[in-house]
C-alpha cells in the first residue's frame, strides 16, 4: 500500500486525499493552517463547465490597464519589483492570443465536464452533503454592447458543447421569480451549478477522518530531505515525515514550497473577497455573474454570497476595502430591490486564487523527481475542477488510465 503525503489542506488536497483512499493508498494530509482561511473555504461556489476560456486571452491585457486606473475596479496588478511577477507578466502576455484559446478550450471543458460528473456521483450517493443545486447560471449584462460579445461566447460554448442560451430582460426574469432584476440580457448556462464550499470542506475533512486518513493541521512545511531525485522526508515545524508519494497543493503558496526543491513555477496568487448577506427575504433564484462589474451572486439556502475582484498580489493577505466597496456598489444595477449592506472589514473574506499565466492548472508527475507530483494553479475555478483534480491525482500515482490526457498540465512546460 503506498503511503502518500498531501501538502495542503485546500480543496485539490483534500480531494486529492478523497480519491487515494478510494483507491486503496494511506494518506497524510498536512496544513498549516486550520483549514477555514484557504482559498476554497469562502469562495462562490460555482461548478462552471462554462467557463472554458483561459484568463490569458486577447484583449485582457489592456482591459486590465484600464481598470487598474481605477481604486474600486474588479482587476488590480501590485506594482512591485519581482522577478516572478516580471516572468509570469511575460508568459501571461505570450498566451493572450486566439490561438491559445483555442488549444485551451477542449482542455478545460473536459476537466470541468470530469469534474461536474463527480461532484454529481457524490450528490446522488449521498456520502457528503454539500448543497448541490444544478440551477445553471446567468452571465448578467447592463450594456448593449457586450451583447456581441456574449453572442460570440454562447457561439464558442456550443460549439464546444456546451449548452448556452442568450436570454431577453423578460426572459431572465422569468427565471428569476423572487427578485426584480434589471438587465440588457444575460447569457445563461443551464448546465453550470453551485454548491456551499465551507460545507464541502467541512464534510470532506469528517470524511476523510472518519476513513482514518491522517490530518495534520497547524503544521508548516519547512523543508524537504532530497536523495538521488526522490523526496525522502517531509519536514514540518511538528516533526519529519517520510512518504512514497508527495503531493504538493498549496495553491498560492506552491511556488514558494516548490523553490526548496530548485523548481520555478511561475504562478501568482490572485486575491478575490466575499462576504455574506444572513437569512435573505427574497433570494436570488440562479447564481450569477454581474459582467460589467466582475461580481458573483450565488445563493446558499437562505443565505446569499457576493463575491469579486482579481488582484494579482503575490500572497499578500490585506483587505482593499476599496475594491470590497466596488463589489458592493454594483449589485443594485442589476437587482434594484436587494438589500445590500457594506460588511465590515472583519466580515469581508479573502483569499488568494493560484494563477497560472496560461490559465491552466499544474497537474502532474513532476520530471527530475521520483515521486513528486503537483496539483494547483487552478486560478478561479479551484472548487470547480476540485473533484477532477483529486480524481487524476489519484489515477496518477496509482498507474491507472487517467479519465482525461493529462499532457498539457505538465508542471515543467514553463521549463
Amino acid at each position: 500500500m503506498k503511503h502518500v503525503g498531501i501538502v495542503g489542506g485546500g480543496i485539490s488536497g483534500l480531494f486529492s486525499a478523497y480519491y487515494l483512499h478510494k483507491a486503496g493508498c494511506e494518506v497524510t494530509v498536512i496544513e498549516r493552517g486550520t483549514f477555514e482561511d484557504g482559498c476554497s473555504f469562502g469562495n462562490a461556489g460555482m461548478i462552471v463547465p462554462s467557463h472554458i476560456v483561459p484568463l490569458a486571452q486577447p484583449g485582457m491585457i489592456s482591459k486590465g490597464l484600464r481598470w487598474m486606473l481605477s481604486a474600486s475596479s474588479p482587476f488590480y496588478v501590485k506594482p512591485r519589483l519581482n522577478l516572478g511577477l516580471l516572468k509570469w507578466g511575460y508568459l501571461f502576455w505570450k498566451h493572450s492570443t486566439e490561438a491559445h484559446v483555442q488549444r485551451a478550450v477542449p482542455i478545460l471543458r473536459d476537466i470541468s465536464l470530469l469534474s461536474k460528473q463527480l461532484f454529481q456521483e457524490m450528490a446522488m450517493q449521498g456520502e457528503l452533503d454539500f448543497g448541490w443545486q444544478e440551477k445553471g447560471l446567468f452571465m448578467l449584462f447592463k450594456e448593449a454592447e457586450a451583447r456581441h460579445e456574449l453572442t460570440q461566447e454562447a457561439a464558442l460554448a456550443n460549439r464546444a458543447g456546451i449548452e448556452t442560451h442568450l436570454l431577453s430582460e423578460a426572459e431572465v426574469q422569468a427565471l428569476e421569480p423572487e427578485l426584480r432584476v434589471t438587465v440588457e440580457g444575460a447569457l445563461y448556462y443551464p448546465g453550470d451549478a453551485h454548491i456551499n464550499p465551507a460545507k464541502l470542506i467541512q464534510e470532506l475533512l469528517t470524511y476523510l477522518r472518519r476513513q482514518g486518513v491522517t490530518i495534520l493541521s497547524g503544521q508548516a512545511v519547512r523543508d524537504f530531505g532530497v536523495s538521488h531525485g526522490k523526496i525522502e522526508s517531509v519536514v514540518t515545524d511538528g516533526g519529519s515525515y517520510a512518504f512514497d508519494e508527495v503531493v504538493v497543493a498549496l495553491g498560492a503558496w506552491s511556488p514558494v514550497m516548490t523553490e526548496k526543491l530548485g523548481i520555478t513555477l511561475p504562478l501568482q496568487g490572485g486575491k478575490g473577497y466575499s462576504f455574506t448577506q444572513r437569512k435573505v427575504p427574497q433570494n436570488v433564484t440562479v447564481p450569477a455573474i454581474m459582467l460589467e462589474a466582475r461580481a458573483t451572486a450565488t445563493p446558499m439556502s437562505a443565505d446569499l454570497r457576493f463575491a469579486g475582484t482579481l488582484e494579482v498580489v503575490g500572497t499578500d493577505l490585506s483587505v482593499n476595502m476599496n475594491r470590497v466597496r466596488g463589489i458592493v456598489q454594483s449589485i443594485n444595477r442589476y437587482y434594484p430591490d436587494l438589500p445590500v449592506a457594506a460588511p465590515a472589514p472583519e466580515e469581508v473574506w479573502r483569499g488568494l486564487r493560484p494563477c497560472s499565466p496560461d490559465g491552466l492548472p499544474y497537474l502532474g508527475r513532476v520530471e527530475g523527481f521520483k515521486n513528486l507530483t503537483l496539483a494547483t494553479g487552478h486560478g478561479m475555478m479551484g472548487i470547480s475542477l476540485g473533484a477532477g483534480t483529486g480524481k487524476l491525482i489519484s489515477e496518477l500515482l496509482t498507474g491507472t488510465p487517467t479519465s482525461m490526457d493529462v499532457t498539457p498540465f505538465n508542471p515543467r512546460r514553463f521549463g
